[in-house]
């Protein structure tokens, strides 16, 4: 394990408590004391300062990169030239061309490698995307996927050259990647429109952002992240589709509601602002933002050589809509998105769908009246014209 944040403790946490024969066997940190204290509350054997030690450990088999942004490409590049299976946490870069070098360097290796973008994996998205799997909903026009919260907890966050960027890098990752999973990740990206401001806090990167991403066959995914969000950390997604719709709320309203009038000094929940007056605790974090199903995923794609759910290709189509988005911030226009390595399919379907009436008419809207008739709204195919019908 490389890094000793949040997030490594959300990984370590979660595969020592759910599948117990992956363990983590040696943990590195930029901090003695840190990674000291990490490695004693977690029964980890071996501890080092030293990156390039914990990775050519003869124990170590996967490599999991829970750093700061800045620090991926290096432990990425390292873990593929000692030959280990790697999985990083997101953004994979802090800009396209850094992550497709990291995707050259693994894939040149010939190493296992796994994106760890946990919210793709949360158990009410996977059931969702069964769903749309099962045509349930048609076919998907738009997503919007929704992540915001008072900012981040370390202080590399909002320093530009750590990071890459601000509330986009941070959170648009997530947004981004879920729209990709309901639409199809064989869907290009064509162009992105955002806004991004700093609007609360003194730093150099935007706090707040909306976006929109232009899918090839015409779906739109939208993203609204922020660090200005007061009360929590909120994440929503909707999913709309030609026969159908979807609803998620995975986190603020937890489904546990507690009111203290006194306060509480326990651990509430990732990014709460309050520990008295009204608190919705979480049960189990890690199970909610789907680490558990992510490294159940990741390590039976290892062990059956087989490809997991999220790879480093991922990682770097996000990059690549993140850096579109950044341009349009900037232009205040619609920014291609640059793929040079494109995998998916060229010349797809829209999504676009009519439904006939009769030979000449299409159908625009049908809906029951409230004296039990139902009204038939309908457009000529031929001149265009709009009527309505209302039949028993």
């Amino acid at each position: 394990m490389l890094g000793t944040g949040l997030i490594g403790s959300f990984y370590t946490d979660s595969l020592h408590s759910n599948r117990g024969r992956d363990q983590v066997r040696v943990v590195y940190s930029r901090s003695a004391d840190r990674v000291r204290d990490f490695a004693e509350k977690r029964n980890i054997p071996r501890f080092t300062t030293d990156m390039q030690e914990a990775i050519d450990d003869d124990e170590t088999d996967t490599v999991i990169v829970a750093l700061p942004n800045h620090l991926h490409e290096q432990a990425v590049m390292a873990s593929a030239e000692a030959g280990k299976a790697v999985l990083c946490t997101k953004p994979l870069g802090r800009t396209a061309d850094e992550a497709l070098r990291m995707l050259e360097a693994v894939e040149k290796a010939g190493v296992f490698n796994g994106y760890l973008e946990d919210l793709v994996y949360t158990p009410k998205t996977l059931k969702s995307l069964q769903a749309v799997s099962d045509g349930s909903v048609g076919k998907i026009l738009w997503v919007r996927s929704r992540e915001t919260h008072p900012g981040p907890h370390s202080d590399w966050f909002w320093k530009k050259e750590f990071a890459g960027g601000g509330a986009i890098v941070d959170l648009g990752c997530h947004c981004i990647e879920i729209a990709r999973n309901f639409i199809g990740k064989d869907i290009r990206p064509v162009e992105v429109m955002c806004w991004g401001d700093t609007q609360v806090h003194p730093i150099e990167t935007e706090d707040h952002a909306i976006g929109l991403v232009r899918y090839e066959n015409g779906a739109i995914g939208q993203f609204e992240v922020s660090w200005a969000f007061r009360g929590g950390m909120d994440l929503r997604d909707e999913i709309v589709g030609t026969e159908g719709t979807i609803w998620l709320n995975h986190w603020l309203r937890t489904g546990m509601e507690m009111y203290t009038a006194t306060g509480t000094s326990s651990y509430v929940a990732e990014k709460a602002e309050s520990t008295g007056g009204w608190l919705f605790p979480v049960g189990d974090e890690s199970g909610a933002l789907g680490y558990v199903e992510m490294f159940t995923d990741m390590f039976n794609a290892i062990e059956n050589k087989s490809t997991p759910m999220e790879t480093f290709y991922d990682g770097y189509v996000v990059n690549a809509i993140i850096d579109s988005a950044y341009l349009s911030m900037q232009s205040k226009q619609w920014e291609l998105v640059n793929l040079p390595v494109w995998r998916g399919r060229e010349n797809v379907e829209s999504v676009k769908s009519f439904r006939e009436f009769d030979d000449q008419h299409l159908l625009v809207k049908e809906e029951k009246m409230p004296n039990g008739k139902t009204k038939l709204i309908l457009r000529h195919k031929q001149s265009g014209d709009i009527s309505e019908r209302i039949s028993d």
